[in-house]
């Protein structure tokens, strides 16, 4: 029972995923489409300014996501310690955390300076959008950063799952 709830948890997942990709192909569409009207409008360089931190936008976030999962994952780890635990596997885990809150947090330096570009970019948009047009264009980021989110969520959550899944099947003889 317990292993044909998770595998109909994880169809479940799956199919959301599929959503969330599709959705993630439209929001692709629509930024070419922002991306065209962006370098008709504007002068070279603050087209590549703008390029620049969309590109940065997914990067930084990927980043930042995949930098609190692992650190996550290995907090969980740090809460099973016991006294069973041997000494390198504990120190270890602590030298990781330590690297990865460090890490995060240079991330998180470069998601606070990546909103300070966005803002700069908004600015020059503000020059050559309409009210409207400047509107979807912060809509699009809005849509794209939830999207990534989301995707990595439904990854950690379907892993997660996968895993549950595999130890559950492992343990039956």
């Amino acid at each position: 029972e317990l292993m044909a709830s998770l595998q109909s948890r994880l169809q479940a997942l799956w199919e959301e995923q599929e959503l969330v990709l599709l959705e993630g192909r439209e929001c692709a569409k629509w930024g070419e489409e922002l991306e065209a009207m962006v370098r008709g409008l504007c002068k070279p360089n603050e087209f590549e300014r703008y390029m620049m931190f969309i590109g940065d936008l997914e990067k930084v976030l990927s980043l930042l996501l995949c930098l609190s999962s692992r650190l996550a994952r290995v907090q969980n780890a740090m809460s099973r310690v016991d006294g069973s635990t041997e000494a390198e596997e504990k120190q270890s885990l602590n030298e990781r955390h330590k690297l990865l809150s460090r890490q995060r947090e240079d991330a998180k330096e470069l998601k606070e300076n990546l909103d300070r570009r966005e803002r700069v970019v908004s600015g020059i948009l503000a020059k050559y959008l309409t009210e409207q047009q400047l509107q979807d264009y912060q809509h699009f980021v809005q849509v794209k950063t939830s999207l990534l989110i989301e995707q990595k969520d439904l990854e950690e959550q379907i892993k997660f799952f996968e895993e549950q899944l595999e130890n559950l099947e492992q343990s039956i003889p």
